[in-house]
């Protein structure tokens, strides 16, 4: 009797655990490698190992005071957290996305996942060879470590607000591991796939803010050398990497070192550019592009000036208001302010016509608003009517141009009457409200070659009477006012949010986050409409009614005028030095530029 309850409680624990043979999962269910692919097809299978790339970050220039990346103080090393280059170098994940396909995601420290058919599970089997950098293996308690890490206080907002939709991750087994999800929505497999991996032995018995200067223990193929903290970072290949054979990792990650140098400002940058101490460097400044890249260098062949497009959904950028400002709260003025910006004038005169003016927070994709709105967006927004304004159910939102017939001049007297309606009227030498305040804004900035971008509309908001104040500070000053909602007014510049899934829309757009210092919504949008929509982007069952609830959800926000869009380019501007690489064959569609060149460019023989 009591072999036959042993017997009965294992075939129990056999038949709770999922059909295994997923090798990847896809939002939408259309995956491109089948279960036997060998590696993607933008990468060179058998590119040799070995040379250097030396690169410059394309964040701002800063030291290094910590080696952990997910607390909120602080300035971790480029490479280290997903940003930028779209993965991390040390750190992995359960699974792992391509440059070819958006919402599909396939095995990495994961073998195999299975998602329940209600959607309100997923469960991962992690490969038994996965390794960390001390040699110990990747178990089941370390992802739910990593994820009890991510949920507590102790690292930066943005990852519990991410992570919020989970509601338990059981370790079902050594290797067997279950997130169950409070709502059923199709996007959280890839969200919880994509977490971040490390060891439980990491830090071990600090509250994870105090692991400061602790060499990371992840599973990734570079690891940190030196846990000497400063400017200048270089990874180092693992020799033993346990995931290089794998179809996810097969012809990348080829160089022995990768090195992120930091230089102070632009100038020097770009001087080391040219001299040879750095290899790849990826331009954001239009002046500089049209007139730098020219020169010895260039003649010769030793420095590459390169425009790379890709058909990526473009970075969302635009000038933010801090609405926890009454000044901010009237609709009206916001949509004055953005009357003054005059973005024809500053692409002609100043960007030398390489940019497009963005209209919408998902540019360049098929989730931006057009025209009326349709059916499914309707069905969507009918619910809401009562919350929305009437313009919602009207054309979309278009940024106010001053090609002729129209003119700053015009704009301008608009913006004129929008803040007399709000109550803001001339007088005195300022525009003034009723208790006889004058108008003024403190333009936040980290960057002091924007100065040149917004000093013509500086002087556009002086003709409104409105006195507008530059303040230079540095990154880290900058990074800490805005995560205290310390500011009026700043420029944002982020990675596409149409790659957001609906937790990621709530931690830059919800109204929680709004009143949660730290997080993303630096705007402070507090809007019941906007959190109803990004719940409808969540509940997205098919990739038709994703596009609804998006294009619903950018309709909205673009008529609450929460922002002032700016611009955007379609390519990536890149320098680089030839000689050292050699360069694949082909260009997947939806790269990073920066994690493009690292994962699947190798040294020439002659620099190996």
């Amino acid at each position: 009797m009591k072999i036959r309850c042993l017997c009965m409680a294992w075939l129990a624990a056999f038949l709770a655990l999922p059909a295994w043979g997923a090798h990847a999962y896809a939002q939408f269910g259309d995956i491109k490698y089948g279960p036997d692919f060998t590696h993607f097809s933008y990468v060179n299978p058998n590119a040799p190992k070995g040379g250097e790339i030396r690169m410059v970050p394309p964040t701002r220039p800063t030291n290094f005071d910590k080696f952990n990346p997910f607390t909120l103080r602080g300035s971790a090393p480029y490479g280290l957290s997903q940003a930028g280059l779209g993965y991390s170098l040390v750190f992995e994940s359960l699974l792992i996305g391509n440059d070819e396909e958006r919402t599909t995601a396939y095995g990495l420290l994961a073998e195999d996942v299975e998602v329940a058919a209600d959607f309100l599970s997923a469960t991962f089997r992690l490969n038994p060879k996965a390794r960390f950098s001390n040699g110990e293996p990747v178990l089941a308690a370390d992802v739910v470590h990593s994820f009890g890490v991510f949920t507590s206080k102790y690292v930066a907002p943005t990852y519990p607000a991410v992570y919020s939709q989970v509601r338990r991750v059981v370790a079902v087994d050594q290797r067997t591991v279950r997130f169950e999800f409070s709502t059923p929505d199709r996007s959280l497999p890839l969200i919880v796939g994509s977490m971040p991996v490390f060891s439980r032995a990491w830090g071990r018995g600090k509250p994870f803010d105090q692991v400061v200067t602790d060499v990371p223990i992840g599973s990734g193929p570079y690891r940190i050398p030196s846990g000497a903290l400063g400017r200048d970072t270089t990874y180092v290949r693992d020799p033993d990497y346990w995931g290089a054979e794998l179809p996810t990792r097969k012809g990348q990650f080829n160089f022995d070192r990768v090195t992120f140098k930091i230089y102070l400002d632009q100038t020097a940058q770009f001087e080391g550019l040219k001299a040879g101490e750095v290899d790849f460097m990826r331009e954001f400044t239009s002046r500089n592009w049209a007139r730098q890249y020219y020169g010895r260098p260039f003649d010769r062949g030793d420095v590459v000036k390169r425009a790379f497009e890709n058909q990526n959904p473009a970075m969302f950028q635009a000038t933010l208001l801090n609405l926890r400002r009454p000044k901010f709260q009237d609709i009206r003025v916001r949509q004055a302010l953005g009357l003054a910006l005059d973005f024809q004038w500053l692409n002609r005169q100043l960007f030398y016509g390489i940019y497009t003016r963005t209209e919408d927070y998902f540019p360049n994709s098929e989730f931006r608003a057009r025209g009326l709105p349709d059916a499914a967006e309707l069905a969507l927004l009918e619910p809401l009517r009562a919350s929305l304004r009437p313009e919602v159910f009207g054309p979309a939102v278009t940024m106010p141009t001053t090609e002729p017939p129209a003119s700053l001049r015009d704009n301008l007297r608009q913006a004129r009457e929008l803040l007399q309606q709000a109550g803001w009227t001339y007088r005195d030498g300022a525009l003034r409200n009723a208790r006889g305040e004058a108008f003024t804004i403190e333009y936040l900035s980290d960057q002091p070659s924007l100065t040149r971008v917004i000093g013509p509309y500086q002087a556009a908001l002086r003709k409104l009477g409105i006195a507008l104040t530059i303040r230079n500070v540095d990154f880290a000053l900058a990074q800490q006012r805005m995560d205290t909602f310390d500011y009026e007014m700043s420029s944002i510049n982020m990675s596409p949010l149409v790659d957001l899934a609906a937790s990621g829309l709530r931690e830059v757009f919800g109204s929680k986050a709004a009143a949660t210092p730290g997080s993303s919504n630096y705007a402070g949008i507090a809007d019941a409409a906007v959190d109803a929509l990004i719940d409808k982007v969540g509940a997205a069952t098919t990739h038709k009614d994703l596009v609804a609830s998006k294009r619903a959800l950018d309709r909205v926000l673009t008529h609450g005028h929460y922002m002032i869009p700016q611009y955007h380019g379609k390519a990536f501007l890149i320098g680089y030095r030839p000689r050292p690489f050699v360069l694949p064959d082909s260009i997947p569609p939806y790269y990073e530029a920066d994690g493009w060149a690292v994962s699947t460019w190798w040294a020439s023989p002659e620099n190996r």
